[in-house]
């Protein structure tokens, strides 16, 4: 099984970035360069491949990666994001995955989806219908990942900027929130609350490896005593525009 996380360096724009739901505070570009590079380190010392996306330096949140695709078994979704001001971040995500060979479908207007909005356990897919997804880009993801064996589940999000604000999930499909972003957690089979706002987020690189923000110590203390490795990474510049760390990347694990 392939091990690819595409990545994209930010913007020099990136302290114009979109702020919904927190109040806009400045973020130090210099800083959020090293954090970002930090952040591939990690990738990589856990066997990750990285491929840097073609940078979008006119596009303020371009960093944010994961939100331009859907990886569901080995096909690309490519997304519609629900900003206009991210719609052309798309392009550079479709050329990296054209040049992995994947067999690539689309959200077209109406729709609009954030892969941000997006959470995969097994088979089922949680879709975040919020702010910037709309019933239009859920239903389009239903059509085209029902052939693929996904059940596609919508799930109102109300509080936060995406469903994975609010919840992942770790790799034996226990979702993780903080409870007060949370519309309702009885849509999960298995709803674990964490102690932190930051701690709701995690990528899961192996079936016991685990990387969380730093901003988020007590949780990163409650999934080791779980039996994970928790690698914890700085990303205190990204959280200031409701990044986190799934956010900074797209993970492909089944490319040909």
């Amino acid at each position: 099984m392939s091990k690819i996380a595409l990545v994209r360096k930010p913007s020099p724009l990136l302290d114009n970035g979109i702020v919904d739901h927190i109040e806009k505070v400045a973020v130090d570009l210099e800083r959020a360069l090293e954090e970002w590079h930090g952040y591939v380190a990690a990738l990589r010392s856990h066997g990750w491949e990285t491929i840097e996306v073609d940078a979008a330096d006119d596009c303020p949140d371009s960093v944010f990666v994961e939100d331009t695709v859907v990886m569901f078994r080995n096909v690309a979704v490519i997304s519609r994001p629900g900003a206009d001001s991210r719609k052309p971040e798309t392009a550079g995500t479709r050329k990296a995955l054209e040049e992995l060979g994947l067999p690539i479908a689309d959200i077209r207007e109406p729709g609009t989806l954030d892969g941000g909005d997006v959470l995969k356990i097994g088979d089922t897919v949680y879709v975040g219908r919020g702010g910037r997804t709309n019933a239009e880009g859920v239903a389009q993801l239903r059509r085209i990942l029902a052939p693929l064996g996904a059940k596609v589940v919508g799930v109102p999000v109300t509080k936060v900027l995406h469903l994975k604000t609010a919840v992942t999930a770790l790799p034996d499909g226990t979702v993780i929130g903080y409870p007060e972003f949370v519309d309702n957690s009885d849509i999960f089979d298995r709803f674990l609350p964490v102690p932190e706002p930051h701690g709701t987020a995690v990528v899961c690189l192996s079936e016991s490896e685990l990387i969380i923000s730093a901003s988020a110590p007590r949780t990163a203390e409650m999934l080791r005593d779980l039996g994970y490795t928790v690698t914890e990474v700085a990303l205190a510049e990204y959280e200031k525009l409701e990044g986190c760390p799934t956010c900074l990347s797209v993970r492909v694990r089944n490319a040909h």
